[in-house]
C-alpha cells in the first residue's frame, strides 16, 4: 500500500484547516467584534484561525494544480510518501507514544515519561540497559524539578508517586 506525497499534502492541509476551524469556533464563543473598549477576546484568535484555513486552502489548490499539470518537484509525485517499510517505522514510533499517554493517564505523567524514555533508548535506539535506565530517571528528575519546583506547575502524579507521599 503506497500513499503518494500529494495525497499526504492534501490530508495535512485538511487537518490544519480543521484546526483553524476549531480556533475560529472557539474565538466566536469569546466574541470577535471590536467593542467600545477595543477588541473582544476572540478577535485576534478568530483571524489567526482564518489565516490557518486560508493557508490550508492554498496548499490544497497548489497540490491539485501541481498534480493536474503533471509537475514533479523534487520527485514528490514519483516517490511514495508512505510504503510498507515506512509505515512500520511510523507505527513503531506512534504506538509507544499512545502507550505513554495511556500509562500517564493511569499511573501519572512521570511514570509514563520514564517508561517511554527507557523504551526509546533501550529498545528503539539499542542502548544498554543501565544507561537507558539512568537517562530515563534523569529526564524524569529534571522535569520534576523544572515543573514542580521552579515553575510550580503540578503535573499528574498518579497513584504510585502519591503512595510515596509525592503530591
Amino acid at each position: 500500500m503506497d500513499i503518494s506525497r500529494s495525497t499526504m499534502d492534501i490530508a495535512a492541509a485538511c487537518a490544519t484547516a480543521a484546526v483553524g476551524a476549531v480556533v475560529c469556533y472557539g474565538a466566536t464563543l469569546n466574541g470577535t467584534a471590536w467593542g467600545s473598549s477595543g477588541p473582544e477576546p476572540g478577535y485576534f484568535p478568530f483571524y489567526v484561525g482564518c489565516l490557518i484555513i486560508l493557508g490550508s486552502a492554498g496548499t490544497v489548490v497548489q497540490t491539485l494544480l501541481r498534480r493536474a499539470g503533471g509537475r514533479q518537484e523534487h520527485g514528490a509525485e514519483g516517490e511514495a510518501f508512505l510504503d510498507g517499510e515506512r509505515l512500520r517505522t511510523v507505527v513503531a514510533f506512534f504506538l509507544p507514544i499512545v502507550a505513554m499517554a495511556a500509562i500517564s493517564a493511569w499511573l501519572g505523567l512521570y511514570i509514563g515519561m520514564g517508561l517511554y524514555i527507557f523504551y526509546a533508548l533501550r529498545v528503539a535506539a539499542g542502548f544498554r540497559t543501565l544507561p537507558s535506565l539512568v537517562s530515563a530517571l534523569a529526564v524524569v528528575a529534571v522535569n520534576f524539578v523544572i515543573f514542580e519546583k521552579l515553575f510550580m506547575v503540578p503535573l499528574l502524579k498518579g497513584p504510585v508517586l502519591e503512595a510515596f507521599g509525592i503530591y
